[in-house]
């Protein structure tokens, strides 16, 4: 929640008595400085303008008064300050690399598409692990980094947010998606580096072989953690395709062997995570956030936002108006 302040308060309470002072100033020394002549005929009718000049005449003094105060609070400075926490070590660097071929779509997990709950999975843990940056990846018939790791968690979950089952298309290229990581996370000079891959599969496309892209995970000193989602047997199914925007439900036969993803994270050096159910899926990311502990020192810094710009614009425009009311439309009769 930001705070507001004034940089030069001694111009804020200027601005806050300048109303009551030129009021009771134009008062005080009117008639001190005033001469009436008469307009009209002797003897006549005196001279009376088209319009209310008074009224007029008010509305002018009101546009200045607020144009000097206006004017005046922006003098004052005012800023908003929004305390922000800062991260005075590095944390870990994470990639999750999830699978969005249209298998993801199966409603096994609780009621909910597997996919859906990876994903409501890595939103947590990314709100709970603030100092850490984490980064995305999706495999498919193909496999793409979607955004590098970073602390810039809104960035993270609009990315998840734009996600769509089937983008890549029908297929699971694991090899390539921890290829991918690989080539990632072995540029980074955190403390911790880690893969997470989540998938419901077999690696049936690419040209890079799961255990071969898990050793050079390894090789780098990339911890590796491999997660099978989902249940074998007849799955319901429901999502829209991305390319032609047909819903697809039904069934499918849910079938992947659990012994080849344990073979990929044992050439990685990694653990491997059955997770046929929702809960299951959960006790995998609390074990994962475990094993990727850092300590990490935090402060807290004051983002400060000048706001004066908008007061200038006003006061000026209060003034200008003013002006140009009395001296263009007035003038003949003030």
């Amino acid at each position: 929640m930001p705070n507001f302040a004034f940089e030069r308060p001694i111009f804020a309470l200027f601005a806050l008595l300048s109303p009551f002072v030129i009021v009771i100033g134009g008062r005080f020394f009117r008639g001190a400085f005033s001469l009436s002549l008469s307009l009209g005929p002797p003897g006549g009718e005196s001279f009376k303008p088209p319009f209310s000049s008074g009224f007029w005449g008010k509305i002018c003094k009101i546009a200045s008064i607020a144009g000097v105060s206006i004017l005046l609070l922006a003098a004052s400075g005012p800023i908003s300050v929004t305390p922000a926490v800062v991260w005075l070590d590095r944390g870990a660097d994470i990639l999750f690399v999830l699978d969005s071929s249209p298998s993801m779509a199966g409603l096994d997990m609780g009621g909910k598409r597997r996919f859906d709950a990876a994903v409501a999975l890595v939103r947590s843990f990314a709100a709970a692990r603030p100092a850490d940056a984490i980064g995305l990846a999706a495999c498919g018939l193909d496999a793409a980094l979607l955004i590098p790791p970073t602390t810039d968690h809104r960035a993270l979950l609009a990315k998840l947010n734009s996600m769509q089952i089937g983008e890549l298309g029908d297929g699971t290229a694991l090899g390539t998606g921890l290829s991918v990581a690989a080539l990632h996370l072995s540029r980074s000079a955190a403390p911790r580096r880690a893969c997470v891959l989540i998938t419901d599969g077999e690696n049936n496309s690419g040209a890079i072989h799961p255990e071969t892209a898990a050793r050079a995970l390894a090789a780098k000193g990339i911890s590796l953690y491999i997660i099978a989602c989902g249940t074998s047997g007849e799955v319901p199914i429901d999502y829209v395709d991305p390319i032609s925007k047909v819903r697809r439900t039904g069934s499918f036969d849910s079938r992947y062997n659990p012994d080849i993803l344990a073979k990929i994270a044992i050439a990685g050096d990694g653990i491997f995570f059955p997770a046929p159910s929702i809960q299951a899926l959960d006790s995998a990311f609390e074990r994962i956030s475990a094993a990727e502990m850092t300590v990490s020192r935090s402060g807290v810094r004051e983002k400060k936002r000048p706001l004066h710009n908008p007061l200038i614009f006003a006061g000026a425009l209060f003034s200008v108006g003013a002006f140009l009311l009395k001296k263009l439309f007035l003038g003949a009769f003030l």
